[in-house]
């Protein structure tokens, strides 16, 4: 424990860091401003910038791509990986999501838990390593990472201009002892359009806000005849809710979001949605895509019924989430999240699910896949950070693979390491999401010790 004091003496300035940058609603998105990611990533990348010079590190902003700060001197160096960006706040906050509220022993927010807090923890971890004056044999750098949630063309970006690989690293954004597997990952957008004819006129549906979030809420709004949306709000379905208006009705489902690496945790809306509305007299090609996506995903989360399901030992099951759903009365457009077992491979699942769809009408539009990453239990960087979180809490220490998806896929040499602790709930892309002050500080103790022991050892 040889940063905990230090650490303790700083905890109001890190948790007033934390409230800054949590303040900023740095959500991808695409608008005039010219930055890769938009300006309020950027503005948060500014801001963590500046907390890191406060705190007396040098700092480098490679083309508004991805910034890092660094502290100590040697010809290798060491990573620590964390991202700004968040996914959108969604519907179902008590608190304001972009508030940093204290409250309870907890900071409430998002990023809270993915990625802001871990890593003002990492930058707090670097001043208590820098302040103990303790020698260091390599150079630690901490990377500010900008779009992991959509995409991580960041990193991509770092790798093919000229950004330094570590010999050895983490990303705190997945959970403890260590998640020395990751399954593979797609992402998908698929779109078809039709024409409408018969006794109902879709006007539009929406659904979801990320592919990698479980939709919490989905609606769709029919035109058609008084007698007919009568009928239809005379139906019932699980937290389906019909409602009459003044040219036909409007169909809404209730579900719950969850991590879309998780999704049986949550509750499917769109699925829930899609399922209702294939009981109606749907025609054309409205009914043959809304028929393939209940019939064939529904609010199934293991791809069973596109044939795709499997499992290993390591990882446990595929699994699939219908995130975004969009249409209007000439087109539909729907994004899917996947993620295979680190024991198999694309050719797996990937083409079964493009051939699927291509038979019900749609076509691809967005294909993004990121490989499974597995390193096994006896490779040294498994090795060193298990023997961090032993010592620092004294528990057993067993790697874990995980469906999420992280940085450790992008950069070479990686893992993810916490934040999240065995039996902790995983609040991540969830409403009211919070980290506990203790664990702030837990956290930021054990990255401590994980960095000077991948500089020193």
């Amino acid at each position: 424990m040889k940063f905990l004091n230090t650490i303790q003496k700083n905890m109001d300035d890190l948790i007033s860091d934390l409230q800054g940058c949590i303040q900023i609603p740095s959500v991808y998105t695409e608008d005039e401003s010219g930055y890769p990611y938009g300006k309020p990533v950027q503005d948060c990348l500014e801001y963590v910038l500046k907390c890191a010079e406060k705190l007396g590190f040098s700092t480098v902003n490679m083309d508004n791509q991805v910034g890092w700060c660094e502290y100590g001197e040697g010809e290798e160096m060491v990573a620590v990986l964390g991202h700004l960006d968040v996914v959108p706040e969604g519907d179902g906050w008590t608190v304001p999501p972009y508030s940093g509220l204290v409250r309870d022993g907890r900071i409430y927010g998002r990023g809270t838990m993915d990625d802001k807090g871990p890593t003002m923890c990492a930058l707090y971890a670097l001043k208590s390593i820098a302040e103990s004056g303790l020698p260091v044999q390599r150079r630690i750098r901490i990377l500010f990472g900008l779009n992991e949630e959509t995409g991580s063309a960041d990193m991509a970006y770092y790798k093919a201009h000229g950004g330094e690989i570590p010999v050895m690293g983490f990303t705190p954004d997945g959970e403890y002892p260590i998640i020395n597997g990751e399954k593979g990952l797609i992402n998908e957008a698929y779109r078809c359009e039709f024409t409408q004819s018969g006794l109902l006129h879709l006007k539009s549906m929406w659904g979801g806000t990320a592919h990698n979030i479980v939709p919490n809420y989905a609606k769709a709004e029919f035109a058609c005849a008084e007698q007919l949306a009568a009928e239809i709000c005379a139906m019932t379905g699980e937290k389906i809710t019909c409602t009459a208006t003044d040219d036909g009705v409007l169909i809404e489902a209730a579900g719950v979001n969850a991590h879309g690496g998780t999704p049986w945790e949550g509750e499917n809306a769109i699925g829930r949605l899609v399922i209702f509305l294939n009981r109606l007299p749907l025609e054309g090609g409205l009914k043959t895509a809304v028929a393939f996506l209940a019939e064939k995903i529904g609010m199934e989360c293991d791809g069973r019924s596109l044939g795709i399901a499997m499992c290993d030992d390591v990882s446990g099951i595929l699994t699939m989430n219908l995130g975004v759903l969009r249409a209007d009365e000439n087109a539909m457009e729907v994004k899917l999240n996947y993620r295979y077992p680190v024991t198999k491979v694309y050719e797996e699942c990937g083409p079964q699910t493009l051939e699927a769809f291509r038979q019900a009408g749609f076509e691809r539009t967005v294909a993004g896949h990121k490989n499974k990453l597995y390193m096994p239990p006896e490779h040294p960087l498994v090795e060193k950070l298990l023997g961090v979180y032993h010592r620092c809490t004294g528990l057993e220490a067993v790697p874990k693979a995980i469906g999420g998806g992280t940085y450790a896929k992008m950069i070479p040499n990686v893992l993810a390491f916490g934040p999240i602790f065995p039996g902790d709930e995983v609040r991540e892309h969830k409403p009211d999401e919070f980290m506990e002050l203790s664990r702030l500080l837990d956290n930021t103790n054990i990255l401590a010790e994980a960095m000077y022991a991948l500089a020193t050892d």
